[in-house]
């Protein structure tokens, strides 16, 4: 089977275009980056029509995810330049709900995120931190850090992120406030550990930091792998950034 592996800021997966159903022993010889092809996490796409395309979404663990931002652009990107759809705005749909897309420029990708939900508790005391937790795609916990080079990812990430609090698991962001335009984000992305990157984790970081008082509505996010722009229209977050092919090949199914 073919598949392409693509990245977005240092954000890798093995992305295949025709329907898969991998038991996760699989996905994890596919992500494997010693015995494997070496990813994050593995995506699924497919064209639907000329104004949609669809993706699935698993962590390098195998396990199964709502959606990933940082594989959005790169399915949009894929799309886009396998000539699947007509035009530079289109539909991927995802199992967080259909996300629109547009092609902006040279492997640059805009991207709707989808709606950000309030928990009921705005707050939580988790693993010993105070988290606050937001849905964007994925849960998240977002923690805020005085530096985030001396961040605890490693350490505090996978004691708050598969906390009991959070029964499907979640991503855990540690940020950074610089100014109102500007934060640093890392994040431990469940089923993953720490990853250069992760875009719905940044769409939660700057959700929480605007709904704080302490951002604007349009913020640059600097994460290991790159900058994201996040913005926000109400409750609703978009991102924009770079999607890339790596190179392509095939394996055994």
């Amino acid at each position: 089977m073919d598949f392409v592996k693509m990245q977005g800021l240092g954000n890798d997966f093995v992305v295949f275009t025709s329907p898969l159903d991998p038991d996760p022993a699989r996905i994890q010889h596919w992500c494997d980056r010693r015995t494997g092809i070496g990813a994050d996490g593995v995506l699924e796409a497919l064209p639907v029509d000329a104004t949609t395309v669809s993706m699935r979404y698993w962590n390098a663990d195998g396990s199964p995810a709502e959606m990933c931002g940082n594989g959005l652009r790169c399915v949009a990107w894929l799309a886009h330049s396998r000539g699947w759809v007509d035009g530079d705005s289109f539909t991927v749909e995802t199992d967080a709900g259909p996300l629109g897309v547009s092609i902006t420029g040279d492997n640059m990708v805009r991207a709707a995120v989808g709606a950000a939900q309030r928990h009921r508790i705005t707050d939580l005391a988790v693993g010993g931190q105070t988290v606050h937790p937001v849905g964007i795609g994925n849960p998240h916990a977002v923690l805020f850090v005085e530096d985030t080079a001396l961040a605890p990812v490693e350490t505090v990430g996978p004691r708050v992120g598969e906390d009991p609090l959070f029964p499907d698991g979640a991503n855990v962001e540690f940020l950074h406030v610089v100014d109102e335009e500007t934060v640093d984000l890392r994040v431990w992305e469940r089923g993953v550990g720490e990853t250069l990157a992760c875009a719905t984790g940044a769409a939660a970081a700057v959700f929480v930091a605007h709904d704080q008082g302490k951002t604007g509505n349009r913020v640059n996010v600097r994460l290991p792998g790159g900058d994201l722009l996040i913005g926000l229209e109400d409750d609703s977050v978009w991102m924009e950034g770079p999607a890339h092919e790596v190179f392509a090949g095939s394996v055994e199914v």
